[in-house]
């Protein structure tokens, strides 16, 4: 009996094939700029997240080159591979933190303790002198971003909200892209940051969670810019 494996291929991968197979039959040659992201979302009936994420995948391949203020072109040098799956993408991770962790945080508003509060304050402190460091972790803002949760009091928000981290440490794709961003000099928000204790201090629900939610798009759009400002 001949079986073979069933994939299921994650939504930027397919994509990516479809893009790649584009490339191979000519239609974009090696050296040519690829259309902007905003009309390859609308021509594929996808989201502008999975074209970045698909991008992403091809880079790591060899297949495109991301020119961060110029565009995405079709490489040169390298053959083309097939984009293989690497794990949950950046953007999809943000998206679902901007649901869970904005309404956490609000929740968080209502419970949260001025001993949590003083620990945000030194994870605050904790991120700057981090982020001086050339091989900066992010670890104090996973932790800072933990607190919250944990203020929170609800096992189960805490335990999702760190698996998401986890999740964003284990893929590839995201692992990858985040060392590709930092080294053009994008980095957590201390200021964002500061904004949320602000708000978790006046035990405010509605300003904590727009406070978040303004962090979690901030973070989004700096990544984003990886790509072009036409994009």
């Amino acid at each position: 009996m001949d079986l073979q494996a069933i994939k299921t291929n994650r939504l930027y991968i397919k994509v990516a094939d479809q893009l790649t197979k584009l490339i191979e039959s000519g239609a974009i040659k090696p050296g040519e700029r690829f259309p902007a992201e905003r009309e390859l979302a609308e021509k594929l009936g996808v989201s502008r997240p999975t074209i970045r994420e698909a991008m992403i995948a091809m880079e790591l391949s060899g297949i495109i080159e991301i020119r961060t203020g110029s565009g995405i072109y079709v490489s040169k040098q390298k053959p083309l591979l097939e984009a293989r799956d690497k794990g949950v993408g950046p953007f999809e991770i943000m998206e679902i933190r901007y649901i869970i962790e904005s309404e956490a945080c609000a929740l968080a508003a209502t419970r949260i303790t001025d001993e949590q509060i003083e620990k945000l304050k030194e994870t605050l402190i904790a991120m700057e002198e981090e982020e001086k460091l050339p091989d900066a972790s992010e670890k104090a803002d996973w932790k800072f971003h933990l607190l919250i949760a944990e203020a929170a009091q609800n096992s189960a928000i805490y335990s999702v909200v760190n698996w998401l981290w986890e999740l964003r440490n284990q893929s590839e794709l995201s692992t990858a892209f985040f060392e590709k961003i930092r080294q053009e000099g994008v980095h957590p928000s201390i200021n964002d940051h500061r904004k949320i204790v602000e708000a978790l201090e006046k035990r405010n629900p509605e300003k904590a969670r727009m406070a978040m939610k303004v962090h979690i798009e901030n973070a989004t759009a700096a990544a984003a810019s990886y790509f072009g400002k036409d994009l």
